[in-house]
């Protein structure tokens, strides 16, 4: 997989214009979709083993059909659409429940750091309250606005972050990670510089340190979950801490069930249980709140692009109806898990 290394050297953080209101329709949205997935998923849930391609698997390449090497993901219920972060294409790509093609609606314009363009772009997250994407351009170290009806350029709202993931929990608040400085930081409404809520202590192992973080994730509680690429472990930070605890993997590298070998993607239910895209072992894990070790989701099976396979799993997201969407980065595609209700 292509990792850009093209970053500007870090520095101050600051945001271009206050960011715009966005607590009520995003509370809303949050609000109802845990209350759906308290329907669905618990403890017994298991998920179909073999999945269906709903984007991409037409090869790695630029056109509507198809993706390269895909990273962000998502899950739109509303509008029955995913957003995909076409990570090589530099372009987030809209694409419809049962669609053959997806569409271009950011980027798109080769790789470049003007306002209609992205330089690697590796997530995105959807602000419904000003129905525009935000996207973190890592390539770019910026984080950019783009309007969702037709727009043609990207507006900068973050600049000379060195940005990796982004999230937003139930008050509108926004959480950036940050690879090079190893943090998490977090945008209120009107902040211009935002504050630290997980790291910040310099690359290392210890529990108030990461080493090149990757994914995260934000829970009703204002928790952030990081999955810790090189440590490699999921670390969960409660609001105010001051470091971490560490709640999957921590056993160094392997494929035992104690094991992660290089995290990506995080989620987490509304019962604590914790889904890892455990990237080099192509398999999706869950470890349950408390538990020492995890349980294989899907995948597991090897490397492959058969259904019941992945290549460096990335991206993770639920819709409504508890089934889970896998970006299948390197199969160049995003899997669809249904929940087996059976």
């Amino acid at each position: 997989m292509k990792i850009t290394e093209e970053f500007n050297n870090p520095s101050n953080i600051s945001i271009e214009q206050d960011l715009q209101p966005f607590i009520n329709d995003i509370s809303i949205t949050l609000s109802k979709r845990q209350s759906l997935l308290l329907n669905h998923i618990n403890i017994n849930t298991k998920w179909k083993q073999h999945g269906i391609t709903i984007a991409g698997g037409n090869g790695k390449g630029n056109q509507l059909n198809q993706l390269n090497s895909p990273e962000g993901i998502y899950v739109d219920d509303d509008h029955q659409t995913l957003y995909i972060a076409d990570h090589s294409n530099h372009r987030i790509v809209e694409w419809k429940y049962g669609a053959q093609n997806g569409q271009v609606v950011a980027g798109g314009n080769g790789k470049g750091n003007q306002s209609d363009q992205l330089n690697y772009p590796r997530d995105m997250i959807v602000d419904k309250k000003n129905d525009s994407l935000i996207i973190c351009d890592q390539g770019n170290s910026r984080v950019v606005r783009w309007s969702r009806q037709n727009g043609t350029n990207g507006e900068t709202i973050i600049l000379d972050i060195d940005c990796c993931r982004l999230r937003m929990d139930k008050n509108g608040d926004l959480y950036v990670s940050d690879w090079k400085k190893n943090e998490v930081r977090r945008w209120k409404q009107g902040e211009r510089k935002g504050i630290t809520v997980a790291g910040g202590n310099g690359e290392g192992n210890h529990l108030n340190q990461f080493d090149w973080l990757t994914y995260i994730f934000v829970d009703e509680d204002r928790s952030v979950y990081v999955s810790d690429y090189h440590n490699p472990r999921v670390m969960k930070w409660m609001d105010g801490a001051k470091e971490g605890i560490v709640v999957a993997g921590g056993n160094g590298f392997g494929n035992s069930l104690t094991q992660l070998s290089r995290p990506y993607g995080v989620l987490v239910d509304h019962l604590g249980n914790v889904y890892v895209a455990d990237s080099s072992n192509h398999r999706i894990m869950r470890w349950c709140e408390g538990s020492c070790e995890g349980s294989v989701v899907v995948g597991g099976n090897g490397k492959g692009e058969q259904s019941n396979q992945l290549n460096y799993p990335t991206g993770l997201s639920f819709d409504a109806q508890g089934n889970l969407y896998v970006v299948d980065c390197l199969n160049d595609r995003i899997q669809k898990f249904d929940i087996d209700l059976n």
